[in-house]
């Protein structure tokens, strides 16, 4: 027989075996989408030109603690799609909150944080005097991308420490489940 589910302050439901591995992976899945986006501004640092004429603009991820925007609980499509391509912990997990959330027609996570989307910086990049450039203005001047190497390197080391803290947690509270279940 499955566990008591609490309702916590907006009403919405909750394991609480599972709440540590649902926070955990909404962490993980944020850090991984943020070393992402922080990869995609370092590979465009020198585009001059895109699709949308101009040069590239940096992106960055938003995000705010999922109990904040009244979305606290992850269900079963938003486990599906944490689940494709990101590894098997993120597999077991999604899995897992399926399966209750079928069994029991309740969300099973609570809190973490959740991405609220990914926005560009309005910020200007440098002119940079070239005109030989094929993209050089009139006067000689390109208009590069605001993207600052290496503040993008210590973001992404930034997201990187994170996501293994969030990693950790994840491992440490699955292993306490396991044991659990020994008992």
């Amino acid at each position: 027989m499955p566990g008591p589910i609490n309702t916590n302050a907006n009403g919405s439901s909750q394991r609480p075996m599972f709440r540590t591995l649902g926070i955990a992976s909404t962490g993980l899945f944020a850090q991984r989408l943020r070393m992402e986006t922080i990869a995609t501004n370092i590979a465009n640092a020198e585009t001059t030109r895109t699709e949308g004429g101009g040069p590239y603009r940096r992106r960055m991820v938003e995000m705010t603690s999922a109990a904040d925007t009244g979305v606290a609980n992850a269900g079963p499509n938003e486990a599906s799609a944490l689940a494709q391509g990101r590894g098997a912990a993120a597999a077991a997990l999604a899995s897992a909150d399926t399966t209750l959330a079928n069994a029991t027609g309740q969300d099973v996570t609570t809190g973490g944080v959740k991405v609220t989307g990914i926005v560009e910086d309005a910020t200007e990049g440098p002119l940079v005097y070239d005109p030989s450039h094929p993209d050089a203005n009139p006067d000689g001047y390109v208009r590069y991308p605001n993207v600052r190497v290496t503040d993008e390197i210590v973001d992404l080391m930034d997201a990187k420490r994170i996501y293994e803290a969030n990693a950790t947690v994840f491992q440490a509270a699955k292993s306490m489940l396991r044991r659990a279940i020994d008992i």
